[in-house]
């Protein structure tokens, strides 16, 4: 085992394979990039407060204090009273598994293949480009994720959730009151599974955007909150109070259900891929100098 005790700005770098990736830490920010070697590298470029310990133990490599640890961080507070803020960046090989504590510190995670947890109490946390099932939990940072492929799972209790592109089969998010924003990516569900879209709240907002046309079947309920839908396969209706949005949009291989009490929930519907005119030997549109437009491809869920 080799370990560092950093107690000022400095760089690690490791030459041993890297697996797994710790990192928990108290105020101030997280990147985790992955790439294609297969060791890692350490930057502590900010460094305020109790020394910093990183630890390499055959392929897993952990970035934490002392006195906090993986289990009870959600609830963790400095017991002695320091101030402590760390800025670190790490490179890890895009195939490890990463899992980041944070503590009031801005998390960023991109490009990385293998399975990633995060956990945050008051920091937002952004996920950008991941290919491994993903399981988030927040109190009240927000979390956006972008291009993540892989099955996203995520608890919050006042963070907002935005899904930038989702290109997953699997969405499930639970918040008290954070608002949901989940943008599906049109290209995602040609070649893969259909999409399992799972999205509950209390009394937080729920917006979906989903690809044109799409391929799910739809269940979205509100007790108390309104309901719109820019789709006119879908019904809108429900009893007194009770507001819902149901019906089967394409073949149905896809499903979406989005459940609230109070809050609103809205069915948005994206643009048609826009045509393209194809360059005849003029240089301007077809043979004719007429403009052609290519055949679209809709995408199901």
């Amino acid at each position: 085992m080799t370990e560092w005790s950093v107690t000022e700005p400095r760089k690690i770098p490791l030459t041993d394979p890297v697996k797994r990736l710790q990192v928990r830490v108290v105020n101030g920010a997280v990147n985790v990039v992955g790439t294609d070697e297969s060791s890692a590298r350490v930057e502590v470029s900010e460094i305020e407060g109790p020394p910093l310990i990183v630890t390499q133990e055959g392929s897993t490599l952990v970035v934490t204090y002392e006195d906090l640890h993986w289990k009870g961080l959600l609830k963790w507070l400095d017991p002695k009273g320091h101030r402590r803020r760390v800025v670190v960046s790490v490179a890890v090989p895009a195939g490890a598994e990463v899992e980041v504590g944070a503590v009031g510190a801005e998390t960023v995670i991109s490009g990385v293949r293998g399975r990633t947890a995060v956990r945050g109490v008051t920091g937002d946390t952004t996920l950008v480009g991941l290919r491994g099932p993903v399981r988030a939990e927040t109190v009240s940072g927000n979390l956006e994720a972008q291009s993540v492929t892989g099955a996203l799972h995520v608890n919050s209790v006042t963070g907002d959730l935005t899904v930038i592109d989702g290109a997953g089969s699997a969405v499930k998010a639970e918040t008290v009151s954070g608002d949901m924003v989940i943008d599906l990516d049109p290209a995602a569900g040609l070649d893969g599974p259909p999409a399992d879209i799972r999205l509950a709240s209390v009394s937080g907002e729920i917006a979906i955007r989903l690809p044109h046309p799409a391929d799910a079947r739809v269940q979205a309920t509100t007790t108390s909150g309104s309901v719109s839908s820019a789709f006119d396969d879908l019904r809108v209706g429900g009893t007194w109070g009770t507001r819902s949005i149901t019906g089967t949009l394409g073949a149905g291989r896809g499903a979406l259900k989005a459940t609230t009490v109070s809050g609103s929930i809205a069915l948005l519907r994206r643009p048609e891929p826009e045509t393209e005119p194809a360059t005849g030997p003029d240089g301007d549109g077809d043979g004719d100098g007429s403009a052609a437009s290519s055949p679209t491809t809709g995408k199901v869920l």
